[in-house]
């Protein structure tokens, strides 16, 4: 049993940190790799839960893995998300506040492909024409990677 639902078993829906890690990955035409999501039915950031033991690095590669069917090579830290703008109620009622760590990949091989359990869909999407449904704790991670390459000359 993985570390979120033995905690779910004990607390139910009850607010809890959830530590994870996600990755924006990139193709060679600058494009962002979007899953579908099967819980919410939004687009979102390959990425998940940490397992206890496990680095953060290694839940986001782990994570790419299972919900797009890609293996990352060398990920990025790009930056580490939490506060209110990381709380999520799911669809099943299970609240929480998330500390994410985002990397980056443009380095990887595989073939795309959703898994059907956690991602019904995993497409490309120009950086300027990113789905109006995403995933909500995303919007706030994706409006500051799109800022901070803004900011860069």
């Amino acid at each position: 049993m993985d570390y979120i639902s033995y905690m779910r078993r004990m607390i139910g829906n009850k607010p809890m940190f959830m530590v994870g890690s996600g990755t924006l990955i990139f193709n060679a035409r600058g494009e962002l790799l979007l899953i579908k999501r099967t819980d919410n039915k939004a687009w979102g950031i390959p990425g998940g839960s940490c397992e206890l033991g496990e680095t953060l690095e290694d839940a986001a590669v782990r994570e790419a893995y299972e919900e797009t069917g890609l293996k990352i090579k060398k990920p990025e830290l790009f930056s580490v998300f939490s506060g209110e703008n990381m709380h999520y109620i799911y669809p099943n009622g299970d609240e929480v506040y998330m500390v994410v760590c985002i990397f980056t990949a443009t380095d990887y091989s595989g073939e795309i492909g959703a898994n059907e359990v956690e991602s019904s869909d995993v497409r490309f999407f120009k950086l300027k024409k990113l789905p109006e449904d995403l995933h909500p704790p995303d919007k706030h991670i994706l409006r500051r990677y799109i800022k901070s390459r803004e900011e860069t000359p």
